[in-house]
């Protein structure tokens, strides 16, 4: 040991000896306040009987067990539980329907239900009872509604306001219907629902106009969602529903807070007066407030100067607003809505104030907002056929009014009927925002326990039903799509799929040495958002990112390119859906990186790899930027395919191109294969081929690409072969189909 080494040493063992000693002295003191707490005894009955209970408790053996069962039962404890089972349920509940297809909502309102009364507090009333006893709903509740109020916020953010002025005209129109006809449906349902189901001290007034705007309401942040999902973002019907649900939640917001007033208010004058002020404090927040964050997101738009000052100033701005709404009676919801929709519209300053705010409210604090839904849920309410009667009715009534009524518009404004029930079967999502306006109806005494169980699962139906109806229109118009994608059968069809936005743009560059100007061929380049989970801001934002690299690329080799964006919770299985779908001759793809495994091969790539019908190419990445010279190793299951894909590099590239048979078999100069190749090009001196040869790495630093099938590259994984350490870059193969076959030369030649 060094110098350092004993110094600290004897410090330590100095401090311990210290403390020890401090210890020791100061039992005196203890003995000290004995002798006082004695005299109190001697004047005390009761005081002794006390001091002598304290003894005693004191003298209680220690054990863990004591320890655990008393610090479980705080509520710092009771509420780090609670955070912890709805966190990792709704995570695992949201990762499992994402898995078929559905909004991650869903799973997470469904575990906020399975943990309240309708499933554990009926399969075991004691642990429901541990995890949420009485005394921890208060904290449930306000942490909750903090997570909604910053949730609102970003949803006020998210909405373009923009986009709105564009499309307002025919947006309009679709928007009301698809809020008239349910809140009329809802209004007249009501009429049947008073009697049985509205709270005793619930007017008719109240409880009609809720049960309404109830029915009105469209999920826009979910509905925008499974639009980046479906890759509907860049279509007409797609842009039109995306404009139509902005337009509906904010009228639909503005409606709510004015039935919160009228009903708090009273009277037709306290109305009168209260919309009056809303209106006066909605003014100030467009007309004075949003100038001036306009201001601050002009000088404020990067990560890097962007100070806690602003970011404290966007707090005080939304608190406040929630504030002053709550003030006004018409909830701090609406009040973080409209603080979020005066940010200016400068997307990089919404983009910080989103990454800083969205993770915290979605990940952590909305799990406690679907817990505390769940505890109102009681399912076991609806304990008759009636009352699940009238739950069928009310979902009907909600059916019929949005999607009735926004299909409908669709089609008179001049859509087709597939864009109009696809807008109405979107527009009829409802999902979270459904749930904060039932909530809200429950804390002002609108709806009884039994109406809000029926609304809850009204809202879970139409947004679970979203999905397949969405799938089941695109299926019966399958034909029109059969159609268009056999009139464009005969090309070279190229689809990139890449990640991180550099490599789109290698793989490009990569691809263009594969085609020239005598062959019809498309390429389409596509990027995976790998979560549903973002707003239409940031899929924006990612989209642009990913695809500026290769889009520039794309402009200077004067190649014409088609892009394709969409969010997706399985990777996987959207690579081989779309590549199915596109038609694609081969699908080029760079090696993933995988958490379990280091294999090349592993993870994501080799799914797509097994499942996906058409021919592949996983490209490793060594610093490519050109290609000269090529090295080709062929097997005999692959031989016709190499010299396929060699015949098109050799118009391509300025060096010479290496065919090497791999098996050291007769697929060497003796082939047929080869023979004929070589007779095809017999006046190019920069093809050599050989039989095999061993491979060092002198010999491969001389290629930029060397071009393997797949089974090869298994055997070099396996044996750990240089090959796959060397310097040039790997495009490894495999092929599906005969589209590169040098024997049969299917690849369309432009006429």
């Amino acid at each position: 040991m060094n110098r350092n080494s004993y110094l600290y040493i004897l410090i330590f063992i100095a401090f311990i000896i210290s403390i020890v000693l401090i210890i020791d002295n100061g039992k005196v003191l203890e003995k000290n306040r004995a002798n006082k707490i004695s005299v109190v005894v001697a004047n005390s009955t009761s005081t002794q009987e006390t001091v002598i209970s304290a003894k005693e408790s004191d003298k209680t053996p220690f054990s863990i067990k004591k320890l655990f069962s008393k610090n479980v039962k705080t509520p710092i404890s009771t509420l780090i539980i609670q955070i912890l089972i709805l966190i990792a349920l709704s995570r695992v509940l949201g990762i499992i329907f994402g898995k078929i297809g559905q909004p991650i909502v869903i799973g997470e309102i469904l575990a906020g239900i399975m943990l309240g009364p309708s499933l554990l507090g009926s399969i075991s009333p004691e642990a429901y009872q541990f995890l949420f006893p009485a005394s921890s709903l208060g904290y449930l509740q306000i942490l909750s509604q903090i997570g909604l109020i910053l949730f609102m916020f970003v949803v006020g953010m998210e909405l373009d306001i923009n986009i709105l002025r564009k499309k307002l005209d025919s947006a309009f129109v679709i928007s009301y219907s698809g809020i008239i006809f349910p809140y009329f449906l809802g209004v007249s349902l009501s009429f049947f629902l008073f009697e049985t189901f509205a709270p005793a001290h619930t007017t008719f007034m109240a409880f009609a106009l809720f049960i309404g705007i109830a029915l009105s309401i469209t999920a826009f942040p979910v509905l925008a969602r499974i639009i980046h999902e479906r890759g509907l973002s860049k279509t007409n019907v797609g842009r039109m529903a995306i404009t139509c649900a902005a337009t509906d939640d904010v009228s639909a917001w503005i409606i709510l807070a004015i039935i919160i007033a009228i009903i708090q208010a009273g009277t037709i004058f306290h109305a009168i007066l209260i919309v009056a002020l809303v209106a006066l404090y909605i003014s100030t927040m467009l007309f004075v407030v949003q100038p001036l964050f306009k201001r601050i997101g002009n000088i404020y738009f990067t990560a890097e100067n962007i100070s806690r000052t602003v970011i404290a100033v966007v707090m005080l701005h939304l608190f406040f607003s929630a504030f002053v709404a709550e003030m006004l009676g018409i909830h701090t919801l609406f009040g973080a809505f409209i603080a979020g929709i005066v940010i200016p519209s400068n997307q990089k300053f919404k983009r910080i104030l989103t990454d800083k705010i969205e993770d915290i409210s979605i990940t952590l604090l909305l799990p406690l907002f679907f817990a505390f839904t769940g505890l109102r849920t009681e399912i076991g309410l609806l304990n008759s056929g009636s009352l699940w009667m009238v739950c069928g009715f009310v979902i009907l009534f909600a059916i019929m009014g949005k999607l009735g009524g926004v299909s409908i518009a669709s089609r008179i404004l001049g859509f087709s009927w597939k864009d109009s029930v696809t807008m109405g079967v979107l527009m009829n999502t409802r999902g979270l925002m459904e749930l904060i306006a039932l909530n809200i109806g429950y804390d002002l005494g609108i709806l009884s326990p039994e109406i809000f169980t029926i609304m809850v699962i009204m809202a879970l139906v139409t947004t679970f039903m979203t999905g397949p109806l969405l799938t089941l229109i695109n299926f019966l118009s399958r034909k029109k799509l059969l159609a268009s994608a056999i009139s464009g059968a005969g090309k070279l069809k190229i689809l990139i799929s890449f990640g991180p936005a550099k490599m789109g743009a290698t793989l490009l560059n990569l691809t263009k040495y594969f085609v020239n100007s005598n062959i019809d061929y498309q390429i389409t380049a596509m990027h995976l958002t790998p979560k549903t989970e973002v707003s239409s801001t940031e899929a924006s934002n990612f989209e642009k990112i990913s695809f500026a690299p290769i889009n520039a690329l794309a402009k200077k080799m004067e190649i014409d390119i088609e892009n394709l964006y969409k969010t997706t919770n399985d990777v996987a299985k959207e690579i081989i859906r779309i590549s199915k779908d596109e038609k694609a001759s081969i699908l080029l793809i760079g090696a993933a990186k995988s958490v379990f495994t280091t294999n090349i091969l592993g993870g994501k790539v080799r799914a797509v790899v097994d499942k996906v019908k058409c021919n592949t190419g996983v490209f490793i990445d060594k610093s490519f930027s050109k290609l000269d010279n090529i090295l080709i190793i062929a097997e005999k299951k692959n031989v016709s395919q190499m010299l396929s894909m060699a015949d098109l590099l050799l118009n391509n590239i300025p060096g010479k191109i290496m065919l090497i048979d791999s098996d050291n078999s007769q697929l060497g100069i003796k082939s047929e294969l080869f023979d004929s190749f070589l007779a095809d090009h017999a006046e190019n001196d920069r093809i050599e081929i050989l039989n095999y040869v061993k491979l060092d790495m002198d010999t491969l630093a001389q290629f930029d690409l060397i071009m393997l099938g797949l089974r090869y590259c298994e055997t070099a994984l396996k044996e750990k072969s240089l090959l796959l350490d060397s310097k040039p870059s790997l495009l490894i193969l495999n092929f599906n189909d005969d589209t590169f076959n040098y024997v049969s030369q299917p690849i369309i030649e432009k006429e």
